[in-house]
């Protein structure tokens, strides 16, 4: 993610101003750029935990993004039949159904 983001002021810099500015300053530019992990790395962290979290308005991007940092599809499915086990299977079944979604529009 080496670019600068524009990811909270597209979305909601409307209405949102400052969390935007935070959103894509600090959070994109400064914590998803540190060089503790790679981004495929905070990528697959990220997902999981909004599975975990069942975080569905927020998952969509970041399924997209994991996708754009080298994260397959079958790994993505593999961490979420994997969350089915420790966070819970209305979760997972969540998930796999955004990710269907978001696959499908990968495709396209």
């Amino acid at each position: 993610m080496a670019d600068k983001s524009n990811a909270g002021k597209d979305n909601y810099g409307d209405i949102a101003a400052g969390l935007a500015d935070y959103t894509d300053r600090v959070l994109f530019d400064d914590v998803w750029n540190r060089p503790g992990l790679s981004s495929r790395d905070r990528s697959l962290v990220t997902v999981a935990t909004l599975v975990a979290l069942y975080r569905t308005n927020e998952l969509p991007f970041h399924l997209k993004k994991a996708l754009e940092n080298g994260v397959t599809k079958e790994e993505i499915v593999e961490l979420i039949t994997h969350r089915a086990f420790y966070a819970g299977w209305p979760v997972a079944n969540t998930a796999v159904t955004i990710a269907r979604t978001v696959f499908a529009e990968a495709k396209g």
